[in-house]
């Protein structure tokens, strides 16, 4: 098994050389795939590392619409996925059709989206966020104007609460967040009541409400490493971050939030459905490809430029009405 593991890693670092790939990888990844990345990270950081690249080929093991906004990012470069079957829950929740059904009834707001969300509902966006910067984004929009967020909506629901601002959510969640249980949360406090509980914002209200510190995977992240007070966490998102987090407190007692009943189900499929393997293939062939129609990208560019714009303090303006782009690609309007 270590001498296959050590043939696999050897034939991905040559054909990385070969290629002058770069591999980026989520934290939600097992950990032997973060282990050979050359950068791990939330979505946000993904994206400014892919587009800031010189690197002609990117490999980025995590979802496909992770690779779809490094492509957007990034048009000349080659994107390539290990897996193209590797979906979002989220994005599943907000098909095209229907989220610009939802935009056309508001066509004065803002709308906010969540990146856990296909390019072509990005093209209908005014403005994408990430769990690490929706608070600061959202506090650049007018005071004036409603605002739409979606997918998710308990990430949306717990912005709007901290910032007081009043935001119409779109019904979506995280089929993972959502499984960790209040009930059984309490009774693990219990047990470690010297436990910081951190919580990721797409989780339930029951489980925010427990929580000592919510927050992005990066800023959960930093909260193990530099809380040296603490020894124990019980850590309320997917499981691969905790690989992360022991690298940065070997002494750390990790504990992840448990499900209900005795399901082992609080980690991403679609994240676990990268493998090594995929990924030497994938180098080897380079495909499978993320490729975005020239229509939409032009469109879903547009909300991402305006993230990285206000990510970096930069001023963006704001359109004054949304109208409909009317996306000629026959796969959008499903029959």
């Amino acid at each position: 098994m270590a001498s296959h593991l050590t043939e696999l890693t050897n034939e991905i670092a040559q054909l990385k050389t070969k290629h002058q790939a770069l591999i980026l990888a989520h934290f939600y990844e097992d950990g032997a795939i973060q282990d050979i990345a050359d950068h791990v990270g939330d979505s946000l950081a993904l994206a400014q590392w892919g587009e800031r690249a010189s690197n002609p080929v990117i490999l980025l093991a995590g979802v496909v619409f992770m690779g779809e906004s490094v492509k957007l990012l990034s048009p000349n470069k080659t994107v390539l996925v290990p897996d193209l079957s590797a979906g979002c829950s989220l994005v599943d929740h907000s098909p095209y059709s229907k989220y610009l059904a939802w935009r056309l009834k508001h066509p004065d707001a803002i709308c906010v989206t969540y990146v856990n969300s296909s390019a072509e509902v990005k093209a209908i966006t005014d403005v994408c966020v990430t769990s690490s910067n929706a608070e600061k984004i959202i506090g650049a929009i007018p005071k004036d104007r409603q605002i739409l967020f979606g997918p998710d909506r308990n990430l949306g629901r717990y912005l709007a609460k901290k910032l007081n601002r009043e935001m119409m959510l779109w019904p979506g969640a995280c089929e993972v967040h959502v499984l960790f249980s209040e009930r059984r949360l309490k009774e693990l406090r219990l047990k470690h009541p010297d436990a910081i509980v951190l919580a990721h914002p797409e989780c339930d209200d029951g489980i925010l409400n427990q929580a000592d510190v919510v927050g992005s995977t990066s800023r959960l992240l930093e909260e193990v490493r530099t809380n040296k007070a603490r020894r124990e966490f019980i850590i309320a998102t997917e499981h691969g971050i905790l690989h992360q987090m022991q690298r940065s407190r070997p002494d750390a007692v990790l504990i992840q939030a448990p499900a209900e009943g005795s399901c082992a189900c609080n980690e991403c499929p679609y994240m676990k459905m990268n493998t090594l393997e995929k990924i030497r293939n994938a180098l080897r062939d380079l495909k499978p490809t993320v490729n975005v129609s020239s229509e939409i990208a032009a469109l879903a560019r547009v909300s991402l430029d305006r993230m990285m714009a206000l990510t970096e303090g930069r001023p963006v303006d704001w359109p004054a009405a949304f109208r409909d782009p009317q996306l000629s690609a026959p796969e959008l309007h499903p029959s």
